[in-house]
């Protein structure tokens, strides 16, 4: 792995590389704040000292917003699989906060980074370009640069399946909870919801979850009067359970008058009233190819690649309600 230099030490201290070198080495006219500050770049950075082995993993879904990703089952899974394919390859992990200062993208000495859910035009990703570290990106980014790699699920093909299994239960009014995040996920889901409605004659309709609204109350809106859906996809791990409660609010049985189907790894699902059905989107094994290949880019593999991991629905009472029936496609 290549050593700090002291063009890195320069682009994090955002001054000239002659600058660098007369501050480390007491010589050239400073203000001496300028030159204290270059001085504890260098030094967060491990100038001089032997390349680190430390890897970083962020979510810059919600960009400056501060969150507790961590305490979503997903995310947690994400992190747990990440630290021991880290320790694997003989690397430290940490997981950053949601939005942490942007001096500390600058300084904090790491090999490479996993970025989960990273949105467009991320500030976070613009840092550490400038740094010229190795970056994979869970979910595709817009561009891949020569030392980064992405991997990924096929969001288009995991919403048509959820789509058309609840088609196949009687629904004909499918309604899409996704957002507020423009990240990848979202904006792929949302994508293939909008295409598979086209061809199904299917009303669209997307309404984003609150994510401080803990009770589903912003749902109720949804599930009532003339033309309320009558299945619903949410995307995020909370909707499950805010929709079985706006459900209840609004006096719809769940699967009688209402199907639910969210994206979720937790595993409580399995015991709601009713048990909810889930899609899966294996972080464990999305976090474990992510590391993989952030370790292989430091270690001089070249980037520009992707990789599709599968996603997997698991049907229950929630969305099984009667038997199964065709939906004709618009036209045939």
């Amino acid at each position: 792995m290549p050593r700090v230099t002291l063009t890195d030490v320069a682009r994090a201290a955002e001054v000239s590389v002659a600058t660098v070198s007369n501050a480390l080495n007491g010589t050239g006219r400073m203000a001496e704040p300028t030159r204290a500050r270059v001085r504890a770049t260098a030094a967060a950075l491990g100038y001089g000292e032997p390349p680190p082995r430390t890897l970083a993993l962020a979510v810059t879904t919600y960009g400056t917003l501060s969150w507790d990703f961590a305490g979503i089952p997903f995310y947690a899974r994400a992190i747990s699989a990440a630290t021991a394919a880290a320790h694997r390859r003989g690397y430290a992990l940490i997981a950053l906060p949601a939005a942490p200062a942007e001096t500390l993208w600058r300084t904090l000495p790491l090999a490479g980074a996993v970025l989960l859910d990273s949105p467009p035009h991320d500030p976070v990703v613009r840092v550490l370009r400038a740094r010229g570290l190795p970056l994979v990106f869970d979910g595709r980014p817009a561009r891949l640069g020569a030392r980064e790699a992405w991997v990924d699920n096929d969001h288009r093909a995991t919403t048509h399946e959820v789509l058309d299994h609840l088609a196949a239960r009687g629904a004909r009014r499918i309604a899409l909870v996704a957002g507020p995040g423009e990240e990848h996920y979202t904006r792929s889901c949302r994508a293939a919801y909008e295409e598979w409605s086209a061809v199904r004659g299917n009303a669209v309709r997307v309404v984003p979850l609150e994510f401080a609204d803990t009770g589903g109350h912003t749902l109720d809106a949804l599930l009532t009067g003339p033309g309320r859906p009558d299945a619903v996809y949410g995307v995020y791990d909370p909707c499950g359970r805010r929709l079985l409660d706006a459900a209840a609010r609004c006096g719809l049985r769940v699967p009688e008058d209402l199907l639910v189907v969210c994206a979720s790894e937790d595993p409580a699902y399995e015991t709601t009233t009713p048990p909810v059905s889930t899609v899966t989107l294996a972080p464990h094994r999305t976090a474990r190819a992510a590391v993989s290949a952030l370790a292989d880019l430091v270690e001089g593999a070249p980037g520009g690649t992707g990789q599709t991991i599968e996603a997997g629905l698991t049907p229950r009472q929630s969305s099984l309600r009667g038997t199964a029936t065709p939906w004709a496609v618009q036209g045939g």
